[in-house]
C-alpha cells in the first residue's frame, strides 16, 4: 500500500467517524456549545489538511512537514480548549489578560483556519477575512490582545453562531443529500420530470427547471446540481432545438434555485434560523413562495423560448410513464416526506433529518426496483461523502467567525449602515440596489454562506433601518448571495453548464441573466409586500400570490419575445410595463397591469390573425 492509498483510507475511516458523531450527538444531545463546536472544527481541519495537501507533483504530497506544522497548531489551538475548558468559560472576557500560550495559540488557530478556508474555497474569504482583521488592528482603537480574546476564547469568533449552524444543521443535511444519492433519487427525480414535462412543448428544457429544483433541495450546491442533472438535460435540449448558450442558461439557472428551495435548503438557511432565533420551518415557509415564484419564471422563460422558435417536446418513446415511474420509485420520497412531517409536528430540524437519512435504506430496499445494487459499501461512501461535502461549509463559517468577531468589536457594522443610508438618501430603493450589487460582488468570490453573513453584517441593517421587516431584509440579503451563482462575470454555475454544453461563457451568462431576470425582481416583491413570505393575513397572501404569478410569467413572455404569438420589439416594452405593474402591489397598478397585458395580447393577436389572412396560399 502506498502513501497516497493510505491517506485516503485514514480520511475516510476520519470522515465516516465525523459523520457517525454528528448523527449521535443529534440522537442523544451534544456538548457544551462551545466543545461540541471545536470538536466538529477539529474533524474539518483533518480531513482538509489530509485531503487538500499544500502541494502535489506527480501526485505526490510536496511539504508534508509544513501540513504537519499546520496540523499541530491546531491540535495545540483546540487542544488547549478541551484541556483547559473550566478556564476558558469562568474568566473574565477583556478584563482577564491572555498568557502567552493563549496568544500563540489563538493567533496560531486564526492562521490554520485562513489556511485551510484558502486550502477548500479559494482566496476570496480568507482576504476578506484578514482585510476586517486587518482594519481592527490598525484602524480602531482595539488593542491585539482583545481582538486574540474575542476571536479565539469567546463564542463570539471562530467558535461563533455560525460554525455552531454547520455542526448542528448543515452536516446532517448534507449526509441526509448523501444517502439520497446512494439510494437512487437523482433518477428519480430526473424520470419524475421526464414524465411531467418531457412530450410538451421545449420539454427536455422543462426537465431541467422541475429535476433541478428536487435535486437541488438534496444537493445544497449549484455547482453540483450542474454536473449532475445537467449532464443529461443539456444534450437533450440540445438535440430538441435549443442553442447551447441558452440551453447552459436554463441549467444554470434552474440548480441554481436549489438552494432557495424548501423543504432543504442552502446551508445560509440554517444561518438564518439561527440569526433571527426562530425555527428552520419558519423560514422554509417564508422562502417556499418565492421560490414557487423563481422556479415559475424559469419554466415559463423556457416554454416561450420553446414556442417562440416552434420546438416540440420528447417523442412519446423516449418519455416514461408517470404512473410508472411512481409505482418503481416514488417510494424513494418517503424519507422527504419524514422530514416534512416531522418539522410539521414540532420536531427539531437535526433530528428530523437524522430520521430522514436512517430511513433512506431501509426504504429503498422496499422494492426490488430499488434495491438492486445496495451493500453496505454504499452506506460507509455516504457517510464518507457526507463528510466531505460539508468541509467547505465548516471553514466557510470558521472564517466567517473571524470577520463577525472583528465587525463586532469595531462597531463597524454601524458605522456601515450610516454610509449606505447616506449613499442612499433615504431612498429604499437605492439602498436595495446597493445591497444587491453588495451581494452578488460577494457572492462572486465565496460561497453562499459566508456572503450572506458578510452581508448580514454590514448591509442589512441598513435596509432594515429604511423600513424593511427583518424576515424580509434576511432573505433580500439570502437571494442575492445566491444569484451571483449565474451573474457574469463570475459565475460559476453557469461555467460549469457551458463546459457540459460547449457553449461560450458570455452568452451563457447573458442567456442564464434572461433567464433568471424575473428571478431577480422576486427579493424586491417581498420587500415590498412582505405577504409573499406568508406574512399576513389569508387573503392578503393570495392576492400578492395571484398577481406575482401573472406579473412573472408575463414579464418571462416579454423577455422572450412571445405571447400568444411573436411579438414585435415595440409590443415588449408595454408588456414589460404590465408585468412591472401586476409585481407591485396594490388594487390600481393590479388594475391597470392587467389592463395593459390583455390589451397587448389583444394586439397582438389581430396583428398575427391579419399577417396569416394576407399571406399568399400554398395551392396544393
Amino acid at each position: 500500500m502506498n502513501g497516497k492509498s493510505l491517506i485516503a483510507r485514514v480520511a475516510a475511516l476520519i470522515g465516516a467517524a465525523m459523520a457517525v458523531y454528528h448523527m449521535y450527538v443529534i440522537a442523544f444531545g451534544p456538548p457544551e456549545a462551545m466543545i461540541f463546536r471545536a470538536i466538529h472544527l477539529s474533524f474539518a481541519v483533518t480531513l482538509i489538511l489530509l485531503l487538500y495537501p499544500l502541494a502535489e507533483k506527480d501526485g505526490r504530497r510536496r511539504f508534508v512537514w509544513l501540513d504537519a506544522i499546520v496540523y499541530a497548531v491546531a491540535a495545540a489551538a483546540i487542544g488547549h480548549l478541551f484541556v483547559n475548558f473550566d478556564y476558558f468559560i469562568n474568566r473574565i472576557i477583556y478584563i482577564d489578560d491572555l498568557t502567552t500560550f493563549d496568544m500563540v495559540a489563538g493567533v496560531g488557530l486564526v492562521l490554520v483556519v485562513l489556511d485551510c478556508t484558502r486550502r477548500v474555497i479559494g482566496w476570496a474569504l480568507p482576504v476578506t477575512a484578514l482585510c476586517f482583521i486587518s482594519y481592527t488592528l490598525f484602524f480602531s482603537d482595539v488593542a491585539p490582545m482583545v481582538l486574540v480574546d474575542q476571536l479565539y476564547m469567546t463564542t463570539e469568533g471562530i467558535f461563533g453562531s455560525t460554525l455552531g449552524v454547520s455542526a448542528a444543521y448543515v452536516m446532517i443535511f448534507v449526509l441526509f443529500g448523501a444517502f439520497m444519492e446512494r439510494t437512487g433519487t437523482g433518477t428519480l427525480f430526473m424520470d419524475f420530470a421526464l414524465a411531467l414535462t418531457g412530450r410538451s412543448a421545449g420539454g427536455p428544457g422543462k426537465v431541467a427547471v422541475v429535476s433541478s429544483s428536487l435535486f437541488g433541495t438534496v444537493s445544497g450546491s449549484a455547482v453540483a446540481n450542474v454536473m449532475v442533472t445537467g449532464a443529461i438535460t443539456i444534450p437533450l435540449m440540445k438535440r430538441t432545438g435549443f442553442k447551447a448558450p441558452f440551453a447552459a442558461g436554463v441549467e444554470a439557472v434552474a440548480s441554481t434555485g436549489g438552494q432557495i428551495m424548501p423543504p432543504i435548503m442552502g446551508a445560509a438557511a440554517f444561518v438564518m434560523a439561527e440569526f433571527l432565533g426562530v425555527s428552520y420551518a419558519t423560514v422554509a415557509l417564508w422562502a417556499f413562495l418565492p421560490a414557487l415564484l423563481f422556479y415559475v419564471a424559469c419554466f415559463a422563460s423556457v416554454h416561450f423560448e420553446a414556442k417562440r422558435q416552434g420546438l416540440k417536446g420528447m417523442p412519446a418513446d423516449e418519455v416514461p410513464s408517470l404512473r410508472r415511474v411512481i409505482v418503481d420509485r416514488g417510494h424513494l420520497f418517503i424519507p422527504v416526506a419524514i422530514i416534512l412531517a416531522g418539522m410539521f409536528m414540532g420536531y427539531s430540524a437535526p433530528l428530523c433529518a437524522l430520521a430522514g437519512t436512517l430511513a433512506c435504506f431501509p426504504v429503498a430496499m422496499l422494492r426490488a426496483s430499488t434495491r438492486q445494487g445496495l451493500n453496505w459499501q454504499m452506506i460507509w461512501d455516504a457517510l464518507v461523502d457526507g463528510s466531505r461535502n460539508t468541509l467547505a461549509v465548516a471553514l466557510a463559517c470558521a472564517c466567517a467567525g473571524l470577520v463577525i468577531g472583528s465587525i463586532t468589536l469595531t462597531g463597524l457594522g454601524i458605522t456601515f449602515t450610516n454610509v449606505v443610508v447616506g449613499l442612499a438618501q433615504n431612498s429604499l430603493v437605492l439602498a436595495l440596489v446597493l445591497t444587491a450589487a453588495a451581494g452578488i460582488i460577494l457572492g462572486m468570490g465565496m460561497p453562499t454562506t459566508p456572503a450572506y453573513i458578510v452581508m448580514v453584517s454590514l448591509m442589512v441593517p441598513a435596509i432594515m433601518k429604511l423600513g424593511v421587516i427583518e424576515p424580509a431584509a434576511h432573505m433580500f440579503a439570502f437571494y442575492f448571495a445566491i444569484l451571483s451563482a449565474i451573474t457574469p462575470p463570475v459565475a460559476l454555475a453557469v461555467y460549469a453548464a457551458g463546459s457540459l454544453a460547449r457553449a461560450p461563457i458570455w452568452p451563457a451568462g447573458w442567456a442564464a441573466v434572461r433567464i433568471g431576470f424575473a428571478g431577480f425582481l422576486v427579493p424586491f416583491m417581498f420587500v415590498y409586500e412582505p405577504a409573499i413570505l406568508f406574512i399576513g393575513d389569508p387573503f392578503t397572501i393570495g392576492h400578492a400570490a395571484v398577481t406575482a404569478i401573472i406579473g412573472i410569467i408575463v414579464m418571462a413572455a416579454a423577455l422572450a419575445g412571445y405571447f400568444g404569438g411573436p411579438m414585435p420589439m415595440w409590443t415588449r416594452i408595454p408588456l414589460i410595463g404590465g408585468a412591472l405593474l401586476m409585481i407591485k402591489p396594490g388594487l390600481v397598478t393590479d388594475v391597470i397591469g392587467i389592463s395593459t397585458i390583455v390589451a397587448v395580447y389583444l394586439i397582438g393577436r389581430l396583428a398575427a390573425r391579419k399577417a396569416a389572412l394576407s399571406a399568399p396560399s400554398n395551392p396544393g
